[in-house]
């Protein structure tokens, strides 16, 4: 089910990498990302995964972790264990995880499987697709832009205007 962790450089080569049918739920989720995801943000392979981010060009200081890397936002992968979604804005925002996590049950009848920024989905066809694409479409880059550097950003490289 998992990726091979060697060079990829394109969505087009990630998703040719991942096994039917998680292959399937994989191009539906990212189809559905995009349909939904705010102007600004660019597809991309980060960290291995197919990303989505703030490109320099918005946002050119990057990620603290790693400023040569875009702010990172969210990815989508193909693991061991199934499918997983990370969604930096739902780590960052005690109100969007709460939203996400009672649509969620109200949706799929069952609470999600998740960690601090992600969400795991065993099983392909359970996926809550417009869900996700509601939660990809909640968060425009400059508000998460704003959240970021108010809660995730360390204090030292904080500006004044926070």
């Amino acid at each position: 089910m998992a990726v091979q962790k060697q060079e990829i450089k394109t969505v087009a080569a990630y998703l040719e990498q991942v096994p039917e049918p998680y292959r399937l739920a994989l191009q539906r989720l990212r189809e559905v990302i995009l349909a939904h995801l705010p102007k600004g943000y660019a597809e991309v392979i980060s960290y291995g995964m197919i990303g989505y981010v703030v490109p320099h060009a918005i946002y050119p200081d990057g990620y603290h972790c790693t400023p040569a890397l875009p702010l990172p936002f969210m990815n989508i992968a193909s693991q061991k264990s199934g499918l997983v979604l990370y969604h930096m804005g739902l780590y960052a925002d005690a109100g969007l995880i709460h939203w996400f996590v009672t649509e969620y049950e109200r949706v799929t009848g069952k609470k999600p499987d998740m960690g601090k920024s992600c969400i795991r989905f065993k099983k392909p066809d359970q996926l809550p697709f417009e869900l996700i694409g509601v939660l990809a479409g909640k968060m425009p880059v400059d508000d998460w832009i704003r959240l970021y550097e108010k809660n995730l950003l360390p204090k030292s490289r904080r500006s004044s205007k926070i």
